[in-house]
């Protein structure tokens, strides 16, 4: 059963408040660096139950008057074909997302930077791209002794040789598809051209994570922690907010690291920095809006040992390192948590150990918990999802949703003419099939009418599923971790 542990309307009112405050702070110009996920953040909504996914845009659509967008993106990551872990798409092919989803929610998109840009032929390519879109894009350069060497970096060597953006609006939102992309340098790149054109402009940074007024090891924070295990951030007192103020306030080690020098630079541009510590640039009020305490740390703590399963995962296909490893078993430490307090976990394994096979489980909203095994016919996730579909619209368990006749010329189609080696059907393909069936069988059709009841749900796979069925357990909301084992022994798997 669902508990609220967040009040999401007072949020958003809260919060759109706040971010017009600071545009006046600065005389009317705010360049606000946004960090996480503007659209689909769905950390935010595991960790405190009632904050919706789409939250920030929804802030920002109160606002769309005073708001324009720059997105932001390294031309390394671009060079490199960076993915997005959530998505399984590259950050070029982000940014082109995110202008679709910005627009079709009526906000302005000015312009892409491209950051630290160095005559990659690929950025090249993408630059050529989006202005045949009809995309403005901007070039920002690399700066030796990036971000110690102030003298050089406010100079006109430094911030002087990137691109002036062109904007039009006192808000400048600067997203970016994910972390490490350049979005403060381009905001102090702004802050700089702007005084030399007599501008005056601000800054301001709206990152959710870490809650600054939560404790520095409450599960919230933790779950951060866990959640960036890859990229090693680490929760700290705000050395600079203590010395200032009397109080205790927590940021991270990248914005505690590099304060003295954001605060040199503010001091060069305009002869005065705005801010005395790194938690004062934020404008984040989540923590305000926490209605039941109790909700949230449990909701934490249920996604820290999700991350592990995602870590584990990752570091058996190659995309974390060691040290991720270690660094999401030491949050698990901190949070007196372990993989046994994952309700589905030990069912699925012990489907899988007593049919020698893959297995899976899901556990429904009223705690119920259902299994699904491999078959000749269905994988393992496949056939859980059939299960809680008929738990949830009480159908009968000898009732077939899907028959033979309808899965196996799928089969025939996949091994005989699209060069698949494996018959079994993926959850897409099962989820299509149904739908079919629904036109000439009532019970598919009361099945099909449950999948919005498995938003929210926990699942939990006994190896690594494929892409294919990720995406569709995400789609459909239901929380799915994996063992960190492939089904096969193989070296490719897709």
């Amino acid at each position: 059963m669902f508990k609220k542990g967040f009040d999401n309307d007072m949020y958003l009112k809260m919060q759109s408040e706040h971010i017009l405050e600071r545009i006046g702070q600065f005389g009317g110009k705010l360049y606000l660096e946004f960090g996480g996920k503007l659209f689909d953040d769905y950390h935010a909504s595991r960790v405190l139950p009632g904050f919706e996914p789409d939250s920030k845009v929804r802030m920002l659509q109160t606002m769309a008057d005073k708001a324009e967008i720059v997105v932001v993106i390294g031309a390394e990551d671009i060079e490199k074909n960076k993915v997005r872990g959530d998505l399984g798409i590259t950050y070029d092919a982000d940014v082109l997302r995110l202008i679709d989803a910005f627009r079709s929610i009526n906000l302005y998109v000015g312009s892409v930077v491209i950051t630290r840009y160095a005559g990659q032929a690929a950025a090249d390519q993408f630059k050529t791209k989006l202005e045949h879109l009809g995309l403005p894009v901007y070039l920002h350069y690399p700066i030796p002794g990036y971000p110690a060497n102030v003298p050089l970096i406010v100079s006109d060597e430094g911030y002087g040789k990137n691109q002036y953006v062109e904007t039009s609006r006192p808000l400048v939102v600067v997203t970016a598809p994910g972390p490490g992309s350049g979005k403060m340098a381009v905001c102090l790149s702004q802050l700089y051209h702007e005084h030399k054109r007599g501008i005056t402009a601000g800054y301001a940074k709206f990152e959710t994570f870490p809650i600054w007024n939560l404790m520095l090891k409450h599960p919230v924070n933790l779950a951060y922690e866990a959640a960036t295990a890859d990229l090693n951030d680490v929760n700290m007192i705000d050395p600079y907010h203590l010395e200032a103020y009397g109080d205790t306030a927590v940021n991270y080690n990248r914005d505690i690291e590099v304060f003295p020098v954001l605060n040199a630079i503010f001091e060069t541009i305009s002869g005065k920095s705005p801010y005395r510590s790194p938690t004062d640039m934020g404008v984040n009020m989540a923590g305000f809006c926490i209605v039941d305490d109790d909700v949230v740390r449990q909701a934490a703590k249920d996604e820290i040992i999700r991350r592990y399963y995602k870590v584990m995962c990752d570091y058996r296909i190659g995309r974390v390192d060691e040290n991720a490893v270690r660094k999401v078993e030491s949050v698990m430490t901190q949070a007196g948590v372990d993989v046994s307090m994952r309700s589905v976990a030990q069912p699925a394994i012990d489907k899988a150990e007593e049919t020698g096979e893959p297995a899976a489980a899901l556990e429904l909203p009223d705690g119920h918990i259902v299994t699904g095994k491999t078959s000749p016919l269905l994988g393992a996730s496949c056939a859980m999802l059939i299960n809680a579909l008929k738990a949830l619209g009480g159908i009968n368990d000898d009732i077939h949703l899907l028959s033979r006749n309808i899965i196996e010329p799928i089969q025939r189609l996949k091994t005989g003419y699209l060069g698949n080696k494996n018959p079994r059907l993926h959850t897409d393909e099962v989820l299509i099939a149904l739908t079919i069936s629904a036109t000439t069988n009532p019970a598919a059709e009361l099945a099909i009418k449950q999948l919005g009841k498995l938003r929210g749900c926990e699942a939990h796979s006994t190896v690594i599923l494929s892409q294919v069925d990720d995406n569709v357990f995400r789609n459909l909301g239901v929380n799915l971790t994996c063992e960190p084992n492939y089904q096969t022994k193989k070296l490719f798997h897709k």
